[in-house]
């Protein structure tokens, strides 16, 4: 597919300190996602969930935009029911790797995140954006409704939001997307990379371990009812007490010094 040099990976890993950037890599082709880049994705993902030394993942994009969403051409090439069926079952695969791994996950967002590239931002466990960033889910425009990343939008923002972005595929600015609860936050362009490393300052200063289990258990409380997510997450707290990281915080804090965190999963 067009889009980048042959053999040019689709998706750029860096390690830096404890934090993991994985970066987008098909930036002429708008970062559109091909099945060979879900894969990539998923399977990056899938490294990081026993790789003790990253404490934060970061997911961006290459070139002028954050990511179009799926790459239209491969769609039109590969027009058969069971290969599109696996490119969306494999897409969903990739985005339920995003919440399953310990590690918080924070999208860098710049110029535009349409359609499964909205998803990933929904997905993400954090979303700090560019104030020039648009995000849409345009699908309808083209007679394909952005039906999967529905599923992430519509677990992010409001019902009558999400309905009009869906409905209109009519894009909306980083400053509404604030508003709505789809990023944390919208800066000028030239603060977004200082904002991210703030966020993740502020993420690497907490305990691996605790952090994995509220992640975890976030997750899993959300779309349990009300009665059933207090009886949940009261296992939860009572197990975290357990933890040595818990009993090490609390001494901290009565004793008023830094804690000393164990590292994750030792």
């Amino acid at each position: 597919m067009n889009g980048k040099k042959s053999g040019e990976p689709t998706v750029l890993r860096t390690d830096e300190k404890n934090v993991c950037t994985l970066t987008l890599n098909r930036p002429r082709a708008r970062n559109a996602l091909t099945l060979k880049m879900i894969d990539s994705v998923t399977s990056e993902l899938q490294a990081l969930k026993t790789d003790t030394s990253i404490r934060v993942v970061i997911l961006a994009g290459a070139g002028p935009v954050f990511c179009s969403g799926h790459d239209l051409k491969q769609l039109k090439d590969y027009n058969d029911p069971e290969w599109t069926l696996t490119l969306f079952e494999r897409c969903a695969e990739m985005m339920l790797t995003l919440t399953q791994i310990p590690q918080p996950v924070i999208a860098r967002v710049h110029g535009t995140a349409t359609a499964a590239g909205c998803q990933l931002v929904a997905t993400c466990d954090l979303a700090i954006a560019s104030d020039d960033a648009k995000f849409a889910t345009p699908g309808v425009n083209i007679g394909l409704f952005c039906s999967t990343p529905m599923v992430a939008l519509s677990r992010n923002i409001g019902r009558k939001r999400a309905m009009q972005m869906l409905l209109t595929g009519e894009p909306i600015t980083a400053k509404d997307a604030e508003t709505a609860g789809l990023i944390n936050t919208a800066v000028p362009s030239g603060m977004l990379d200082e904002t991210v490393d703030k966020l993740v300052g502020s993420i690497c200063s907490k305990s691996p371990r605790i952090l994995e289990i509220g992640k975890n258990a976030f997750y899993e409380q959300i779309d349990k009812n009300i009665a059933e997510a207090y009886a949940y997450t009261a296992a939860v707290m009572a197990r975290n007490m357990m933890e040595d990281d818990c009993v090490e915080g609390i001494d901290a804090f009565i004793a008023k010094r830094p804690p000393e965190w164990a590292k994750l999963r030792e």
